[in-house]
């Protein structure tokens, strides 16, 4: 009897030319990718007007540019807007249902579950396990750095209800920065840059392009999500190269689980443990209503300096760690298919490019 091949592990059709809108997976990944970056940046000035007037410096700051544009000698004033949790849960909640809102849009017009993004109901399991990795994978880097004497905690900051608000305030905050930043960049940008590159794929790796293409876009979007965090005040070199190194582990985790959940409650844990639990810098900012006050100190390559324990060389094993318990802790799942479902959805772009 002839021996029966998995569907899913054969290769797609051959492409053929379509035109310039369409391609053998609907609407080609470059416009996709293109108005999706576009509708994301606007969320995310949007979001950061909104999450700036919550902080109640929006009328400092337009007042600063107003003077800076009719006084351009004048010398300009120093503005410092804390790290609340009242700007992060704006801004990035703003972010985060602006980009889902347009995958739903997506998802219809290219005749695809949602889910194919990486948010479904599928995969909710592994959300609690990913935060619980997370606050652990945080915690041993914050305990070795104390260990060498790289870090001190010199007081306690906040108590009894204050201590409360704050961890769930931050919490909900981190939950937001979690689904925001993984749904930005492994979602509908790394599920739709995986079939633009496909072809390349096809030739660099003919018995397995799926794995390829996916790789090659995960490699690209974890350099996007290291770009992304060059603004971010006290970041350092190590850190950059840190967080390109953290966007490689989360993709992993999605080709894993097929889904963003492990990596969103990772996220999520990491970064609470970091601002408020510890209160080290996150990415070189330091949070209000943190539990501890801690210094640093040492050389900033194994301390990590400004950028906090991000920005240590201590972070990169801990993060070869959390590839190994990816691998032994969470049950495989097949990846979301390339193709279009014809019975998903109503093909809304169908009709301008027709």
């Amino acid at each position: 009897m002839d021996e029966q091949l998995d569907p899913a592990a054969m290769p797609l059709p051959p492409s053929h030319p379509y035109g310039i809108f369409l391609g053998r997976f609907g609407l080609r990944a470059g416009w996709g990718m293109a108005i999706f970056a576009i509708a994301t940046l606007l969320f995310i000035t949007i979001g950061s007007v909104l999450g700036v007037a919550a902080t109640g410096h929006l009328k400092e700051i337009v007042a600063a540019q107003i003077q800076a544009k009719t006084h351009p000698g004048a010398p300009k004033p120093h503005l410092h807007i804390d790290f609340v949790p009242s700007l992060t849960i704006v801004t990035d909640g703003f972010q985060f249902l602006g980009m889902a809102f347009i995958c739903w849009i997506f998802s219809r017009a290219e005749r695809r579950s949602v889910a194919s993004y990486g948010i479904g109901r599928n995969r909710l399991r592994d959300f609690a396990p990913g935060a619980f990795w997370g606050l652990v994978a945080l915690s041993l880097l914050v305990f070795v750095l104390h260990a060498l004497h790289l870090l001190y905690f010199d007081a306690r900051l906040v108590s009894g209800g204050t201590l409360v608000a704050y961890a769930i305030k931050w919490l909900i905050a981190f939950l937001l920065v979690g689904f925001a930043e993984e749904y930005m960049l492994r979602g509908y940008m790394q599920f739709t840059l995986t079939r633009g590159v496909y072809g390349l794929a096809e030739r660099i790796a003919p018995r397995n392009p799926r794995a390829a293409a996916f790789w090659i876009a995960a490699v690209i979007m974890s350099l996007v999500f290291g770009m992304l965090h060059l603004g971010n005040g006290g970041e350092n070199l190590i850190g950059i190269g840190q967080v390109v190194l953290v966007g490689l582990v989360f993709s992993y985790a999605l080709w894993r689980t097929g889904s963003l959940w492990w990596s969103i409650g990772f996220h999520m844990a990491w970064d609470w443990a970091q601002s408020f639990l510890y209160g080290v810098p996150d990415s070189g900012n330091i949070s209000v209503g943190r539990l501890f006050q801690t210094h640093i100190a040492g050389k900033p390559l194994l301390s990590g300096g400004a950028d906090g324990p991000e920005g240590s060389v201590l972070c990169i094993p801990v993060m070869l760690l959390i590839v190994l318990i990816i691998r032994f802790t969470t049950s495989p799942a097949p990846q979301p298919p390339l193709e279009q479902n014809p019975e998903a959805a109503v093909p809304l772009f169908s009709s301008f490019v027709a």
